[in-house]
C-alpha cells in the first residue's frame, strides 16, 4: 500500500507541471491545438498498452510482469529530455517578482491568500467538471474490453485492434477539436462532443460484431474531443500564480472521485446478469450498464459546462494577473513584465542578427 502511494504521488504531480510547461508560452492562436496534441499523450500511451499488452502479457512465464517492467523504461526517457529543457518565461516571470517583492516564500502565501480569496468558487467548479471527465474517460473504457471478450465473445487480437482503434479515434478528436475550441470557444465545443458521444451510445454498447470498431472509433473521438479542451480550458480559468497546483489538484482530486466508476458500474450490473461463461465467469449486460452510466455522466458534464465559465484567449503573463499585482503591487509586478519583454525582444534581436549575419 505503501508503495502504490508513492506511486500516485509521483504520477499526480506530473500533470499541472507537464501542462504548464507544455501551454504556458505558446501563442495565444495555437493553444487550442496543442492543448489537444498534449492530452492525447494520454491516448497515444493507453494505445501503446494495449499493443504491449498484448504482445508481453501472458506470452511468457512470467505472466503480466514484463508488461510493468517495460513500463518502467519510457520514465526514464522522460526525465534525461526533461533535464535539458527551459523553464517557461512565464515560470522565470513569477521567480523574479517573488524575489524582488521580498522572498519567494513570503510572495508565494501572499499570492495564495489573495487567489483562495477571490477564486474558492472556480477551485470547487473545477474539481466537480474534473470529476465529471475522468468519469466520462473510465466510464467509457474500462469495462470495454470486459464487453468485447465475455458479452461479444471476442478473442485477445480482436480485442487488442478494438483497442487500438478507439484510441486512433480519441488521438484524432482531441487534436482536432482542441483546435477547433480556438473558432468556436471551449465550452460550445465540449457540449457538443458530449451530445455526439450520447447519440453513439447506444452501438457502443449494442453491436456484437466487428462493425462496432468503428462505432469504438468514433465514441473515443468523442470523449477525447471534449478531453483535448480541458489542459487550456483549465489554464485559462485558474489564477495565475497557483495555475500548475490547480491544474494538477483538480485533475487529481477529480480522478479520485471518479475511481469510483468502476464499483458504481459493477452494482449496475448486478441488475442486468447474463448466463455465466462455461469456465464459470459471472458477466453482465456490460452494453447496458456503460450506456446508463454514461448518459447520467454526459448530462452532467453538458450541465456543468454550459453553467460554468470561459476564458477563451485569456492573457496568462504577469502584467495581466491581478491576484499577483495585489500580492506584490502593481508598480512591482508592472517592471518584472518589462524586464520580460525586454529580454525577449533582446533574445529576439540576437537571432536576427545572427540569421542576418549568415545570410551574408
Amino acid at each position: 500500500m505503501a508503495a502504490r502511494a508513492l506511486f500516485g504521488i509521483a504520477m499526480g504531480g506530473l500533470y499541472g507541471n507537464a501542462a504548464a510547461t507544455a501551454l504556458e508560452d505558446i501563442p495565444d492562436e495555437a493553444r487550442g491545438l496543442l492543448s489537444g496534441l498534449y492530452q492525447q499523450g494520454y491516448a497515444t500511451g493507453y494505445l501503446l498498452a494495449a499493443a504491449f499488452a498484448r504482445a508481453l502479457v501472458d506470452t511468457t512465464s512470467h505472466g503480466w510482469r514484463p508488461l510493468f517492467w517495460f513500463g518502467a523504461g519510457p520514465p526514464v526517457l522522460f526525465i534525461v529530455w526533461r533535464l535539458f529543457l527551459p523553464e517557461t518565461n512565464l515560470y522565470i516571470e513569477h521567480q523574479e517578482l517573488r524575489r524582488a517583492s521580498g522572498g519567494a516564500g513570503k510572495t508565494f502565501v501572499a499570492e495564495g491568500k489573495v487567489a483562495l480569496k477571490r477564486h474558492w468558487l472556480i477551485l470547487i467548479y473545477l474539481v466537480l467538471l474534473m470529476a465529471g471527465f475522468n468519469f466520462m474517460s473510465h466510464g467509457s473504457q474500462d469495462l470495454y474490453p470486459t464487453l468485447l471478450k465475455n458479452q461479444f465473445g471476442f478473442d485477445a487480437d480482436a480485442v487488442t485492434v478494438t483497442q487500438v482503434v478507439a484510441n486512433a479515434g480519441a488521438i484524432c478528436g482531441g487534436t482536432t477539436i482542441g483546435f477547433l475550441s480556438q473558432i468556436f470557444g471551449r465550452r460550445f465545443t465540449i457540449i457538443v462532443m458530449c451530445i455526439l458521444g450520447g447519440a453513439l451510445l447506444y452501438p457502443y454498447g449494442f453491436i456484437s460484431n466487428e462493425r462496432i470498431i468503428a462505432v469504438a472509433f468514433f465514441e473515443q473521438f468523442a470523449v477525447q474531443g471534449a478531453w483535448g479542451v480541458i489542459p487550456v480550458h483549465l489554464m485559462e480559468l485558474s489564477p495565475g500564480a497557483f495555475r500548475t497546483f490547480v491544474v494538477g489538484t483538480a485533475y487529481q482530486l477529480g480522478n479520485l472521485v471518479s475511481s469510483a466508476s468502476s464499483t458504481i458500474e459493477a452494482t449496475i450490473g448486478e441488475r442486468f446478469p447474463l448466463p455465466p461463461l462455461k469456465n464459470g465467469v459471472k458477466r453482465y449486460e456490460y452494453g447496458v450498464v456503460i450506456a446508463i452510466f454514461m448518459g447520467a455522466v454526459y448530462a452532467y458534464v453538458i450541465v456543468l459546462t454550459l453553467l460554468g465559465p470561459e476564458h477563451l484567449g485569456r492573457r496568462m503573463d504577469v502584467q495581466h494577473d491581478a491576484d499577483a499585482a495585489e500580492a506584490t503591487g502593481h508598480t512591482l509586478s508592472e517592471k518584472v513584465a518589462e524586464r520580460g519583454r525586454d529580454a525577449s525582444a533582446s533574445e529576439d534581436g540576437d537571432i536576427e542578427k545572427g540569421a542576418t549575419s549568415h545570410a551574408q
